[in-house]
Parts: structure tokens; C-alpha cells; sequence
């Protein structure tokens, strides 16, 4: 295959397409969308298949325990896959909408409307039911979209493109407004990222490597996370039942996805009272424990296992059952911590101090910043998006959770009535 060829012809399809798709209605885009998820219920057990196939082969390549279960489409996700399309069809449509509208002394108005990126290509690993959220968004944002899966996930991506195809289809949507790459020939990335005659941005979803990779080559611009080393403080004026609530749930309600604690932070004015219980649960949760001199002697002097943690664990994105733990003085301190070692991902502080609380917020700097709440709720669908394209740590454009308004910019407007400049 000649795969700059290749790419180049996926590429003017998507020009074409997504010159169309900034003119659809937004009817026409929602009845798309439910076109899809109709497509996807009808062939649930064609997906399963697919699935199976590709959980085979990664089991047979050795792939890790957390990569598989990115890997697998359980009826539960394929229920979610679904959800998130009816979510995103319920959601407003951005493109159009006027805002900032004011009159100049000069006689004109002046305002802002947005309009769809264009073409967007995104890149990604593992999980196929991105391919669903990053269609629907880019859909509805009136994109079009190139989507290029991992090869671990090769046959679940084609058993969803097809689906896509068949909502599209069926709705009159121009059918080259999703693409879903059908080669795993690595070279597919090369000439994708640097064709910006045909793509307008790059987002990249996988591991740190891969976003790095894509990051040196790419001439057009991407919206990008490293990594995802997040942090739970709990401050010394914590509720002790909501710091064990959340500090468990953030780490263990799933270990190998971006917005999962790598770090718990406690105030040293609470680890003899609360480290003991938080050390029992999470050991009992087979993850593995690396602690800072001060909780290390807490969390044997409780009976449990635990190891010196190094420089290195401070910055770790382990995903996966391993934790770093570390007293500090209090909030100055967990502050700076997260400042210097975090990847401006998601961090959360437990308090029932409104004071602390506000500084936290306004001093953290990173896309998403809790109070009071588990860091795994840093996601497009629990904020209410619908689903996401991805979570941007860039302070330009987009930031957080990538819904259907950062898959959008905006242009000015000027309206006259004959105005010349003087």
C-alpha cells in the first residue's frame, strides 16, 4: 500500500465532507447520531465478536491486565457507547451561536461566532469506544474526523466504523464525515500529522510516548496530555469518612485510566489517626504501597507492607495498583507539591474549610480541580459533555475535558449598514 497515498486521499475526503458539515442542520446532525447508536444496538453481537478477537490476540502478545481491560467492550460499554450518543444528540449544537455582541463608537457591531475546527484527526490506543465518542463529538461540533486506532484494537474499531457508516448513511449525513483508518501500518501517523493542506488539528490519545512522538512531528497543532499524575490532599481540617471515601475511589475505582490518584497527599497533623485505615483498605485492594519517611513508619507501625518512596514516584503515572503517599506541613506545602511534581491533570483537596478550599482552587494549576470529590469524575460524560475527545492539559484553545465547544474556535462578526472608516 502507498500509504501517503493513502492518506492523502482519506485527507480530501474529509475536506470535502467537512465543508459540508458546517452547513448541516442540526437535525440533520442528532438524526446521525441516533442513526449510529440504532446501528450499534442492532450489532452488538458483532461487536462482541470483533472484541473477542482482539482480546484474544492481546492476550496472546502479552498485553498488561489494565491494557486489556481498556481494550474490552463489555455490554455495560457498549450500553455507555449508546448513552453517550443520545447525550451528545441532547446536547446544544455550538456552531452558530453569536455571543459578545456590542455596538462600536464607529457605528458597527461587533461579536463572535463559532464555527467547526474543520478536519480532525485523532490518534489513539487501546479503548475502541473512543472511536464512538470521538465521532459523536466531532458530528455534532460539525467537523469531520480521520480516527486512527491502536492495531490491538483493529477489528472492534472496523465493526464500529461500520456501524457508523450505516447512521450515516441512513440519515444522508455525508458518509467521508467519519473515517475510520483500516490499515495498522504505523506509517499512517507519520503522514497523517504532518498533512496540514488536509487536517486542522491532531488529538492524540494513548500513552506518554505516543503523544511525545506525535507531538515532534506533528505540523499542525495538537491538543495533548502527557500524562495524568493525579493528586488527593487531605488537608488537616478533613472529614475523616469523605478523605476514606474518596482517597479509595479515586485510586481503585479503576487503575489504568489518566484521571486515577497516583499521589495522596495528607496533612501530617492526620496520619496517625487516618493512615492506619487508609493503609488496610488499599493493601487489602492488593496495591502496592511507596511512602515518604514520616507514613512509611504509620503504615508499618499498622502491621501493613509498605516501601520508601523515591524522587521518582513523585512524578509517576504508575496506571496501575501502586500508590505514593506523602505527609506534608499542610496546604502551602501540598500545593507546591502538586505544582512541581503533577502533569496539570486533576487534583482534588478533602476539607471542610471553605478558606483552604477557595486557595486550592485558585492556586492548583491544572485543567480540572476538585473539592471534596474523587478525581475519576474528571471526565467528559460526568461533566456533563456527552463524552470527550480527549483531556487537554494545553492552556491554548481547550483545557480540561475536550467537549463539543473546544472542538470549535470562533471568528469575528462585523455588521454595518454602509459604515466606512475614517
Amino acid at each position: 500500500m502507498d500509504v501517503t497515498a493513502y492518506v492523502r486521499a482519506l485527507g480530501e475526503k474529509a475536506r470535502s465532507a467537512s465543508r459540508a458539515m458546517a452547513r448541516t442542520a442540526t437535525d440533520d446532525k442528532n438524526r446521525a447520531l441516533f442513526g449510529v447508536a440504532e446501528a450499534l444496538d442492532a450489532a452488538r453481537a458483532a461487536l462482541a465478536s470483533a472484541n473477542d478477537e482482539d482480546l484474544a490476540r492481546g492476550r496472546d502478545k502479552g498485553l498488561e491486565p489494565a491494557l486489556l481491560d481498556r481494550l474490552e467492550l463489555t455490554p455495560a460499554r457498549i450500553d455507555n457507547m449508546i448513552e453517550g450518543l443520545h447525550q451528545v444528540a441532547a446536547l446544544p449544537d455550538p456552531v452558530g451561536e453569536i455571543t459578545d455582541m456590542n455596538y462600536r463608537p464607529s457605528g458597527i457591531q461587533v461579536g463572535r461566532m463559532r464555527v467547526p475546527l474543520g478536519v480532525v484527526g485523532i490518534i489513539y490506543e487501546s479503548r475502541p469506544n473512543v472511536t464512538v465518542e470521538a465521532a459523536s463529538l466531532c458530528l455534532k461540533s460539525g467537523n469531520a474526523t480521520i480516527l486512527r486506532g491502536g492495531s490491538e484494537a483493529a477489528a472492534s474499531n472496523q465493526a464500529i466504523a461500520a456501524c457508523i457508516q450505516r447512521g450515516l448513511r441512513r440519515s444522508g449525513v455525508d458518509e467521508h464525515a467519519v473515517q475510520v483508518v483500516e490499515t495498522t501500518d504505523r506509517a499512517v501517523v507519520d503522514a497523517l500529522v504532518t498533512m496540514a493542506e488536509y487536517v486542522d488539528v491532531i488529538v492524540p490519545r494513548g500513552g506518554k510516548g505516543l503523544i511525545e512522538r506525535i507531538s515532534r512531528q506533528a505540523r499542525v497543532p495538537v491538543i495533548k496530555h502527557l500524562d495524568g499524575n493525579c493528586h488527593v490532599y487531605i488537608d488537616d481540617q478533613a472529614d475523616a469518612d469523605k478523605a476514606l471515601a474518596i482517597a479509595v475511589n479515586a485510586k481503585t475505582q479503576r487503575y489504568g485510566v489518566c484521571n486515577a490518584m497516583e499521589t495522596l497527599l495528607i496533612a501530617e497533623s492526620r496520619v496517625a489517626e487516618l493512615m492506619p485505615e487508609l493503609a488496610g483498605v488499599f493493601v487489602g485492594a492488593g496495591v502496592e504501597l511507596r511512602a515518604c519517611e514520616r507514613t512509611l513508619a504509620a503504615v508499618k507501625a499498622a502491621g501493613f507492607d509498605c516501601k520508601p518512596a523515591t524522587e521518582e514516584d513523585w512524578y509517576a503515572e504508575y496506571l496501575g495498583p501502586v500508590l505514593a503517599i506523602r505527609a506534608v506541613s499542610g496546604l502551602s506545602e501540598a500545593i507546591e507539591h502538586i505544582n512541581r511534581y503533577g502533569s496539570q491533570h486533576t487534583d482534588a483537596i478533602v476539607t471542610e474549610n471553605y478558606s483552604q478550599a477557595r486557595r486550592f482552587v485558585r492556586e492548583v494549576d491544572s485543567s480540572s480541580v476538585m473539592v471534596n470529590a474523587s478525581t475519576r469524575f474528571a471526565d467528559g460524560f460526568e461533566y456533563g459533555l456527552g463524552a470527550e475527545i480527549g483531556i487537554s492539559t494545553d492552556k491554548i484553545h481547550a483545557r480540561g475535558p475536550v467537549g463539543l465547544h473546544g472542538l470549535t474556535s470562533q471568528k469575528y462578526i462585523v455588521l454595518g449598514e454602509g459604515h466606512v472608516r475614517q
